[in-house]
């Protein structure tokens, strides 16, 4: 199978070294030509424009930033609708708000193409073992088009309605996440006088019913972040953390509901953010507020 993959970030490479894995021919395109290293280097193949992208590859998987880039990638006289032909398939897995898939699926649609969204849930790790969740907003017959290709990259595909559910439910799985990352850091700071092994504290409450699923698989992430170690690559930064808070917010005045816990967590990252760990691994966050970030002046 021929697929393209418009955005080669983090999680756009893991995606294109998964399928040229499998042994699928992959063609990739980025905004800033220099992001395509990785993806080349697994053995997928650079073209120049995403035109070029749509015209070579009858299906195009495209996950990127936010809802401005989104639009400038399909549109204009380079963009993936200038190259895309009749019938053909594009897959978005950007987490954006449901407004502008629904917006994005028209303008597919005009150019008499399919689109399916299909926001996922984990970072570079589970996408690079086809572990992700996929949420998936669109037609019936085009999700079942676009199935087989999800079933390459996803451990489970939850089709949730037309357009836009997809991007609801991928806010909705990650507002608790992101409010965690906050929570984590507080508790930490209730026992960092206490000497214990980080990778102990990890252990302790992820055997707790306050302990989330995800400190299983980030747990000795988290437990050599507060150990002062190294982390690793970092798989899903502060900056795209703070990006999607603000899309919950915008999404949550848009439906006329408050989200003050949402509200709150922003307001912290945002200071760490501004103390310079906007492109840190979110496992710095828990670090940043237990060491500095949660210290009242004079205590």
């Amino acid at each position: 199978m021929h697929i393209g993959i418009a955005g080669t970030g983090r999680m756009g490479s893991a995606i294109a070294k998964r399928l040229v894995g499998l042994g699928h021919q992959v063609s990739v395109w980025n905004r800033t030509p220099a992001g395509t290293a990785a993806a080349v280097a697994a053995g997928a193949q650079a073209l120049a424009t995403a035109r070029a992208l749509a015209q070579a590859a009858p299906v195009v998987i495209s996950i990127v930033s936010d809802a401005v880039a989104l639009e400038a990638v399909y549109g204009g006289p380079d963009g993936l609708l200038a190259g895309a032909a009749a019938g053909g398939l594009f897959i978005d897995m950007s987490t954006v708000r449901p407004e502008a898939q629904r917006a994005n699926a028209q303008r597919v649609a005009a150019a008499g193409a399919a689109y399916v969204e299909c926001p996922v849930g984990g970072s570079t790790g589970p996408a690079a073992e086809g572990k992700l969740l996929g949420f998936v907003g669109g037609a019936d017959a085009d999700v079942a088009r676009a199935r087989p290709v999800l079933e390459l990259l996803c451990r489970r595909i939850e089709h949730l309605g037309p357009h836009g559910a997809g991007a609801s439910m991928k806010l909705a799985i990650n507002l608790p996440l992101l409010v965690y990352w906050q929570a984590l850091g507080e508790a930490v700071s209730l026992i960092d006088d206490l000497g214990i092994d980080p990778k102990r504290i990890v252990d302790i409450l992820s055997d707790t019913s306050g302990g989330p699923n995800m400190l299983k698989s980030r747990g000795p992430a988290i437990a050599a972040a507060l150990a002062g170690g190294a982390t690793g690559a970092v798989s899903v930064d502060v900056g795209t953390l703070r990006k999607d808070l603000r899309t919950m917010l915008a999404e949550g005045a848009a439906r006329g509901r408050e989200l003050p816990l949402t509200a709150q967590a922003l307001a912290c990252f945002d200071r760490a953010a501004a103390s310079g760990a906007d492109a840190a691994d979110c496992t710095h966050l828990p670090v940043w507020w237990s060491r500095s970030g949660g210290r009242i002046a004079g205590a």
